[in-house]
Formats: structure tokens, C-alpha cells, sequence
């Protein structure tokens, strides 16, 4: 490929997104706009190609001038960029919190589930169209799941007791609910509006946050991932 095609092309081929292949978005954040973000690096060009291309700008410049250019500099960083999603950040860990489910009777300490469960927890409300469109699914997934070591947990936020039982009444939800008027628990994990998941693996951090519907089509793919990455018991 010629020097000029090749510098014409770093200024168009998109050098990554946050996102994964099917859309997922896999911010971490905490309250007050700090964030980690996995980023998988998306390009027009495939890796392997990009570093044979560099190699042979890089050895050409130097043959011809005793350094090397702009163009093979771009392409460096091109591929120093691409390598960074393989290094990887640690998740931030999960907030800590105590809940009383809807019956009244029972409470959830997440430090009894943290690290011993991975968390599926569900912030919904009866005023959302969308949360109730996906709560079959969602009851089905975790059903599904239960099994395997996964607990889905929904909180109602800025509901009322009886918004919720209506709800949970209308949409024969199976899975435990809690309530969240305040979003005490919800802007601890980042809420962003209903419906908002997020997933909490084995070690306690947030691996994923899902805004917005499909949600339950979704999560099956990181459940899945997650528990392959489960310790054997020996």
C-alpha cells in the first residue's frame, strides 16, 4: 500500500468504540463521573495487517532517512491503541447495601451474597412500559439461572408499596423485589433510569451495566461467560 493511500486511511478508519460487538455497553462508573471503561477496539483493517504495514513504513524510513515518519509513527500508536483492551482494569467493586424485600418479612444483605453469587440486580418501576414488557423474560432468565448460582434482584425505584404489588401482581414476577423510593441504592450503582441492570460477578465487581431495554436477551451472554470463568470446587 502506498505511503499516501496509508496516511489518507488512519484519518478515516474508526479506532474504537465503547461497545462490544452486539451493542453492549460496558461502562463502569461510580457516583461523581469517575469511570473505567473495557473498551473492544473495533477497525477497518485487521491488527495483524496494521503491524505488517508499520514494519514495513518503520524499515523503510529508517533505510531512507535514518528515521521515521509521521505516517509510521500514527501507525504505532495505531497499533499500541489495539493492544491496550488485552491489558484490561480491574471493575470497580460493588456498593454495599441492606434491603427489606416487598413481603416485609425478609432482608437482603449483599455482603451474605457478594463473592459467593453473581448478582443480577434490576432497578425497574411500575410506571415503566418497558420494564414490565421484559419482566416474563426476565423471570424466565432467572429461573434459568437460579441453579447455576445466579440471583436476580429487582428494585422498584421512586415507587409506592402498592404501585409495586400491582405490578408484581399484573406481571406474575417470581423474582424478589425490593424498593428503592430514594435511589439510595440506585445512584450507588449508577442509575441512569428504568430500565437499569447491572451485573455483579463472582469476586463483587460490576462487570456490566445495562441502560435501556434488552436486557434480558442480553445477559444471558455475560451470565454465561462469567460462570465459565467460575473456580471448579476441587
Amino acid at each position: 500500500m502506498p505511503a499516501g493511500d496509508l496516511e489518507r486511511g488512519l484519518h478515516v478508519v474508526p479506532v474504537a468504540r465503547d461497545h462490544d460487538a452486539d451493542g453492549l455497553d460496558l461502562v463502569h462508573r461510580r457516583v461523581g463521573g469517575v469511570e473505567e471503561t473495557r473498551r473492544r477496539v473495533e477497525a477497518d483493517v485487521p491488527t495483524d495487517h496494521v503491524a505488517e504495514l508499520a514494519f514495513e513504513v518503520v524499515h523503510r524510513d529508517i533505510i531512507l532517512y535514518g528515521y521515521y515518519s509521521g505516517v509510521a509513527a500514527r501507525l504505532l500508536a495505531f497499533i499500541v491503541i489495539l493492544a491496550l483492551p488485552a491489558v484490561g482494569h480491574a471493575a470497580p467493586a460493588a456498593p454495599g447495601f441492606t434491603v427489606r424485600l416487598l413481603d416485609g418479612k425478609t432482608s437482603v444483605d449483599s455482603r451474605d451474597l457478594i463473592g459467593k453469587k453473581i448478582l443480577v440486580l434490576r432497578f425497574q418501576a411500575s410506571y415503566c412500559k418497558p420494564c414490565a414488557k421484559e419482566s416474563p423474560a426476565l423471570g424466565r432468565l432467572a429461573e434459568r439461572y437460579r441453579a447455576r448460582g445466579v440471583e436476580v434482584l429487582a428494585f422498584h425505584v421512586q415507587d409506592t408499596v402498592a404501585d409495586t404489588r400491582s405490578f408484581v401482581r399484573a406481571n406474575k414476577v417470581t423474582y424478589p423485589v425490593a424498593l428503592d423510593p430514594k435511589l439510595s441504592i440506585g445512584n450507588s450503582f449508577g442509575f441512569k433510569g428504568t430500565p437499569y441492570t447491572v451485573v455483579i460477578d463472582q469476586k463483587g465487581e460490576m462487570v456490566a451495566h445495562i441502560s435501556g431495554q434488552s436486557a434480558p436477551t442480553r445477559l444471558p451472554r455475560i451470565l454465561d461467560e462469567l460462570l465459565k470463568k467460575e473456580p471448579k470446587p476441587s
